[in-house]
């Protein structure tokens, strides 16, 4: 789908860029993975202790940007592609050190963290190449 080049009127609805809704989604849609994968994980599947684990307390950071991610928030994104990285290097720690079945969980956990950071990084690059096409961007002053 190509973007209306035309701009936007008073009465007209703004048009969003071809691939932000795509990146949006599979934001989400990670984000949400790794939040079902961290309770699935320290509450059946592979709990640290017999019955489960209080680790599983990990997602709640995960759930703070979820409303922001719905709502398409820029600067949700931005923060979202810095706080993934914790959850990467757990995976990538435990996908190395610990036994099966945990480290396969802790593999999936890494592919979706990358699968976020991705989706977030080329949202935000979307966005500010499309408001830098219109005229609606706003460049930091340099001194």
């Amino acid at each position: 789908m190509k973007p209306n080049t035309t701009p936007p009127t008073d009465n007209a609805p703004e048009i969003t860029p071809a691939g932000v809704e795509f990146t949006r989604w599979l934001a989400v849609g990670s984000l949400l993975g790794l939040i079902a994968l961290g309770l699935l994980w320290e509450l059946w599947l592979a709990p640290l202790r017999e019955g489960g684990s209080w680790w599983a307390i990990k997602v709640l950071p995960l759930c703070i940007p979820l409303a922001g991610l719905l709502k398409n928030r820029m600067y949700t994104y931005r923060w979202v592609s810095m706080l993934v990285w914790l959850y990467f290097t757990e995976g990538v720690v435990r996908a190395w050190g610990d036994a099966w079945p945990s480290n396969v969980l802790a593999g999936l956990q890494t592919l979706l963290c990358t699968s976020l950071f991705v989706a977030c990084a080329l949202h935000v690059r979307i966005r500010f190449k499309a408001a830098k096409a219109t005229g609606h961007f706003v460049p930091v002053p340099r001194d």
